[in-house]
C-alpha cells in the first residue's frame, strides 16, 4: 500500500512501512519505551496533559526520568532506544546527535562518544541515514561550547549543527561565532527559533546565523514577509504538530500553522521533537495531520519527500 492510500485508509501500520524521515529529533526525549524498560526497568508513560512552559515540561520529564538520562550509560541506552523507535516506525532519515556538553561527563571525551554513537548506529540499525547532529544549548556559555565543539570538528564528525534551549536565554547574535565556525567546516546550520518568539525572530536568527534549515519556526506564518523570505531562500521548517499543540504554541492541530506556511510556500517537513514525551510516532503525526483536515494525503506525501532529501 503507498503512502497516500494508506493515511487515506487509516492504516498506521502500512504508513510505517514507507520510507519517512526524522530531522528534528532529540534523541533523549525520542527513543522506544518497550526498550528502556528492557534496559532499565524504567517504564516512562507519555505525558497526558498540556504543559505551561518549557520549564513545565523539563520538570515533567526529569520527574518521569529520575536522572536516567543524565550520565554516559544512560544516554547511550536513549540513542540507542531513538534508533529502534525509528526502524519500527519506518523511519529510513533520522538527525540525532548529542550535546556537545556530553563530554563533560565521566570519561567521555569527543572520540568516546563518537566511537559509542558509531557504534550503536551500526548494531542497531545501519539500514537507516544517520545524519550526525552535534547539539549546543542556549543556556550554556558560548566559550565553552567552542571549547567543546572543537574536538568534534578535530574528528571531522558531524553533519549538522543545532542550537536548542530556551529562546529568550541568550541573544541570538551571542552565538554567530560558533556558526561562522561550523559554517567554514561544512556542517548544515539549523537553530531552534520561532516556537516562543516572533517572525522577526526567525528572521534574524537566519541571517545572523546564515542558517539553513529552523527548527519550529511556526511563529513566521504571522508575517506574510518572513515567510516569503524562507520560501525565495529556500529555509525548510522542521515542524513538530503534537509538541507545538501540547506546549501550547498552537489551540490544537486543525488550526497548526503549518498550513499557512506550506501555502505560502515554505518548504515544510512533519517531526515527532520528543516521542518519549509527547507519544506520537512520526507515522502517528502524519495521520493525526490528515484526521484533523491540515492537509489531503498528496499534500502529507509531498511534505514526506521534502525531508527525504535536502
Amino acid at each position: 500500500m503507498d503512502f497516500q492510500t494508506a493515511l487515506e485508509a487509516g492504516d498506521i501500520p502500512a504508513i510505517r512501512q514507507v520510507p519517512k524521515a526524522d530531522l528534528h529529533n532529540h534523541f533523549v526525549g525520542g527513543g522506544d519505551r518497550d526498550y528502556i524498560f528492557e534496559k532499565t526497568g524504567r517504564r516512562i508513560a507519555p505525558l497526558e496533559r498540556k504543559l505551561a512552559s518549557m520549564a513545565d515540561m523539563h520538570a515533567w520529564f526529569d520527574g518521569a526520568t529520575e536522572g536516567l538520562f543524565a550520565n554516559r550509560d544512560g544516554r547511550l541506552i536513549a540513542f540507542e532506544a531513538a534508533l529502534i523507535q525509528a526502524r519500527r516506525d519506518g523511519v529510513t532519515r533520522l538527525e540525532i546527535g548529542d550535546d556537545v556538553w556530553a563530554i563533560t561527563l565521566n570519561d567521555f571525551s569527543a572520540e568516546a562518544l563518537v566511537g559509542a554513537l558509531t557504534a550503536a548506529h551500526q548494531r542497531i540499525a545501519p539500514e537507516i541515514e544517520w545524519i550526525a547532529q552535534l547539539g549546543f544549548s542556549r543556556h550554556c556559555p558560548v566559550f565553552a561550547i567552542e571549547r567543546w565543539l572543537q574536538p568534534f570538528l578535530d574528528l571531522g564528525f558531524g553533519q549538522s549543527v543545532d542550537l536548542s534551549g530556551d529562546e529568550f536565554a541568550q541573544p541570538i547574535e551571542a552565538f554567530t561565532p560558533v556558526y561562522k565556525r561550523v559554517k567554514a567546516a561544512g556542517l548544515r546550520l539549523k537553530a531552534h527559533v520561532g516556537e516562543w518568539g516572533t517572525a522577526d525572530d526567525v528572521w534574524r536568527a537566519v541571517e545572523l546565523l546564515e542558517l539553513d534549515e529552523v527548527q519550529h519556526g511556526i511563529a513566521a506564518a504571522s508575517s506574510p514577509q518572513v515567510m516569503r523570505f524562507l520560501a525565495d531562500n529556500r529555509i525548510r521548517l522542521n515542524v513538530c504538530p503534537t509538541s507545538n499543540v501540547m506546549l501550547g504554541r498552537v489551540d490544537d492541530l486543525a488550526s497548526h500553522p503549518i498550513r499557512v506556511l506550506y501555502d505560502a510556500g515554505v518548504r515544510v517537513t512533519v517531526n515527532t521533537d520528543d516521542v518519549l514525551i509527547f507519544g506520537q510516532s512520526l507515522s502517528e503525526e502524519f495521520l493525526n495531520l490528515h484526521r484533523a483536515g491540515v492537509f489531503d494525503a498528496a499534500e502529507l506525501d509531498e511534505i514526506r519527500l521534502n525531508g527525504l532529501t535536502d
